[in-house]
């Protein structure tokens, strides 16, 4: 009986750690702030006159 005790606490455990750890990346990646949006490279635009 005491084996089976011990693997349903491993369980919970477990499964409290894998909770914890999503919610935990999910915050990391809600801190982060945003990366502007910029292109490292610019055109110039020709003119139309022709």
């Amino acid at each position: 009986m005491s084996r089976l005790i011990a693997a349903t606490v491993t369980v919970v455990v477990a499964a409290a750690l894998a909770v914890v750890t999503a919610l935990g990346i999910v915050a990391l990646l809600e801190a982060t702030p945003d990366q502007p949006n910029t292109p490292l490279i610019t055109y110039e635009q020709a003119g139309q006159g022709s």
